[in-house]
């Protein structure tokens, strides 16, 4: 109980200390937030009123202190851009982002681990090399040009070489369910829509778990226990999905967490790319305008799920692994 109250403070205080960085860090970027907001024909006496309206006329300290008190009171504050409050703006964003981050995120933990065993069967051949130059190469590349790369192949090229119009998959023009209701031709649409950010997503983290997960896999195999289970008459695909997929979880599980904060980054870009009303578009739109409430709304929503992610993750660790208990 004691070790699992002080990595839940760690958590917390890990947290409190990632929005604090944020708060300070977009106010210290370049720009007023004011001259942003108001018409171009706009006097000093509209921004010295637009600043003060906001709030930014105050010392910085007193900018964080009314924050900290609105968070803690559950208000989110205002979105200084939109004019509505930054929980409607999540909670209208969160489900598409939190529905793009969980197929990502599961396909890539399935796919990796999947191309890991396979590699794992294959060491040497020159198939497993390929496999290994094509992950290295996946994984060093940047989400936005795997991005512009697919829908250059799948959506223009598609287009260019005559496939059916049920055979191009679209890049942009996916229609919000939180403005139209979960339909059956707006899951239609989300699922057409998801094929490509999915693929984005999952390749450059599937490669990853696939690049260390093999790696793990190899020194596993170099231990005493499977050479006893060999010895005792057990098939290499038994020593396989028993003894080696259960000895490799707890790897299995870190690379799980590891991979989590990769998606999320990612699904920044995607979600600009493919033009999705997630979480990533709204915060760098806001990011764009200095809507401070945004950014520090969408940055809470994604320190939370990365933390409390990793945090279960530390937790589960122990019960695959009893060397780590005590």
């Amino acid at each position: 109980m004691h070790a699992l109250v002080r990595r839940a403070l760690d958590a917390f205080l890990l947290f409190w200390l990632v929005v604090t960085l944020t708060f300070i860090l977009v106010r210290a970027a370049p720009g007023d937030t004011a001259d942003l907001l108001v018409p171009p024909s706009a006097s000093a006496g509209d921004v010295a009123r637009a600043r003060a309206e906001f709030g930014l006329d105050a010392p910085l300290a007193t900018q964080y202190a009314r924050w900290v008190g609105l968070v803690f009171s559950g208000d989110l504050g205002e979105s200084f851009a939109l004019r509505e409050p930054v929980s409607r703006i999540l909670g209208r964003t969160l489900p598409v982002s939190l529905w793009l981050g969980t197929c990502s995120l599961a396909l890539t933990f399935l796919l990796g681990i999947g191309v890991a065993f396979w590699q794992v069967r294959h060491a040497g051949s020159r198939l497993d090399t390929a496999v290994t130059s094509a992950t290295i190469a996946v994984y060093a590349a940047p989400s936005y040009w795997v991005a512009l790369t697919l829908v250059a192949v799948f959506t223009y090229g598609a287009a260019r070489l005559g496939f059916p119009h049920w055979a191009r998959l679209p890049a942009f023009g996916m229609t919000d369910p939180a403005r139209i209701g979960f339909s059956l031709s707006s899951v239609a649409d989300l699922l057409r829509h998801s094929v490509l950010p999915v693929a984005v997503l999952t390749s450059v983290g599937a490669a990853g778990i696939a690049r260390y997960g093999r790696s793990r896999l190899l020194d596993l195999l170099h231990e005493d226990w499977v050479r006893t289970a060999r010895a005792k008459g057990l098939s290499t695909r038994q020593v396989h999905r028993i003894h080696l997929l259960w000895n490799a979880l707890p790897t299995l599980v870190v690379l799980l967490g590891l991979a989590l904060p990769g998606v999320v980054a990612g699904s920044v870009f995607v979600e600009t790319v493919f033009a999705w009303p997630g979480m990533g578009r709204a915060m760098l739109s806001a990011i764009a305008s200095r809507d401070y409430p945004v950014v520090m709304g969408v940055t809470i929503a994604y320190a939370f799920v990365v933390i409390v992610a990793n945090l279960i993750a530390d937790l589960l660790l122990p019960a695959l692994d009893p060397r780590r208990r005590g």
